[in-house]
């Protein structure tokens, strides 16, 4: 039952009456669009929220028990629906920092969203163990939990960078299959180790509850690296879309291993060689031979602004902006080039500079005004460097469908409006 504070004495108000006075006044004003004549709102565009001429002279609006952006501010995610699978993609040239919002992080699915009862939910670790074991949700919080800041990207992130280039493609169009968020949950080698992973065991089973069953093969090595079994998403509970309420992270490896909606992890001595990682997920190569479980993702870089659509109203000094990411741990170097690859500058990266997470680089530069060509190439701790389109093409052939890392390229033209381009 709820409890309703009694009023005031007559002749008196106390803190809490006055707070709730002037908080229906807030309300109340609100309701009518503010005092017309203390504060009348300007702009009354229908593409943009009325405010009032003065802030100070209107009280604000009362707290809500979900936080909003401002209506100024609506980035949107790109949404693809060729059922019975689905994509949508992060805007990442309107996003600052490193961890993406959780209403935008990008989504692949292979047969819609799952839907799951908490309560109900079940993780069965069985095959080559000495106690097959089923964990309720509330059995995996028990564990000792951490939480890893690491980027996600789907495999196929890139291909309109590689072989479907136009010059009206955007970041987000080109890139916005992969997103960053703070992950928590327990270390897979902490269930493998209540369980008793025995010797023969080298691969293990990932299947989802989706009606997919989609399912991927890992290696037991990942489990014994960092491996991790995910129920927290940027300080709260995962979105369904990307997993509720338990999901597999495999940091650094492509999207596709970081199984969703997980119900089941079958431990064994081969890989399970699954319609998913046999029909897709393999790079047939230019010699005709084909890439299997080519897990890690490459080093990788984008230009975030000035990038299509964007505009540079005129000569002068602008901001670079970007993300760099790697499968294999930290970004050492970002390198740009205002010439087309003629000449390069090491970027500044933004600390911390952590692995297998986005990293966040910019560089001034001064623009006199003619064409440029904008690029950027990264380079990881293990010394990789980014490809150049015709490098990755010659090595991978025309026909690839997955691990899209070339070096990407903007043309600024004299007017000041930036478009993609195919090269230098």
């Amino acid at each position: 039952m709820t409890k309703v504070a009694p009023p005031d004495p007559p002749g008196t108000l106390s803190r809490r009456g006055l707070l709730g006075r002037a908080l229906g006044a807030a309300a109340l004003l609100l309701r009518r669009g503010g005092d017309a004549e203390a504060a009348p709102p300007t702009n009354t565009s229908p593409m943009r929220p009325a405010v009032p001429e003065d802030a100070t002279k209107l009280l604000g609006r009362p707290p809500v028990e979900l936080g909003e952006r401002s209506p100024f501010e609506q980035p949107r995610r790109l949404v693809d629906i060729p059922l019975p699978s689905g994509t949508s993609l992060t805007p990442l040239q309107d996003l600052a920092g490193v961890v993406t919002p959780s209403d935008l992080h990008y989504e692949r699915h292979h047969a819609g969203v799952a839907s799951l009862d908490p309560d109900r939910y079940k993780l069965l670790v069985h095959g080559l163990v000495e106690r097959p074991t089923v964990f309720t949700l509330a059995d995996l919080k028990r564990f000792p939990s951490r939480s890893v800041v690491r980027f996600l990207e789907c495999s196929g992130n890139g291909a309109r960078g590689y072989s479907d280039i136009k010059e009206d493609w955007s970041p987000q169009q080109i890139d916005g299959l992969t997103s960053t968020s703070e992950w928590t949950g327990v270390p897979l080698a902490t269930l493998l180790r209540e369980v008793g992973v025995k010797p023969s065991a080298t691969w293990f089973l990932a299947e989802a509850e989706d009606a997919a069953l989609y399912a991927r093969s890992i290696p037991v090595s990942k489990a014994g690296d960092d491996a991790m079994i995910v129920y927290g998403q940027n300080g709260e509970a995962l979105r369904p879309e990307q997993g509720y309420p338990v999901r597999l992270l495999c940091p650094g490896w492509e999207g596709s291993t970081n199984v969703k909606w997980l119900r089941r992890l079958e431990l064994s001595d081969h890989p399970f060689m699954t319609r998913d990682e046999t029909s897709k997920y393999t790079d047939p190569l230019a010699n005709g031979t084909a890439r299997q479980f080519s897990f890690e993702m490459d080093a990788k870089s984008i230009i975030t602004f000035p990038a299509f659509p964007a505009a540079l109203s005129g000569p002068g000094w602008w901001e670079i902006k970007g993300l760099a990411w790697s499968g294999r741990g930290r970004i050492a170097r970002v390198d740009l080039s205002t010439d087309g690859g003629a000449s390069w500058t090491a970027a500044e990266l933004q600390e911390p500079v952590l692995p297998k997470c986005h990293t966040r680089f910019r560089h001034p530069w001064r623009w006199d005004g003619r064409e440029a060509v904008l690029m950027s190439r990264a380079i990881d701790e293990t010394g990789y460097v980014q490809p150049r389109l015709e490098d990755l093409r010659a090595v991978r052939g025309p026909g690839t469908y997955y691990h899209f890392n070339n070096v990407r390229a903007w043309r600024v033209r004299p007017d000041g409006r930036v478009s993609f381009a195919l090269r230098a």
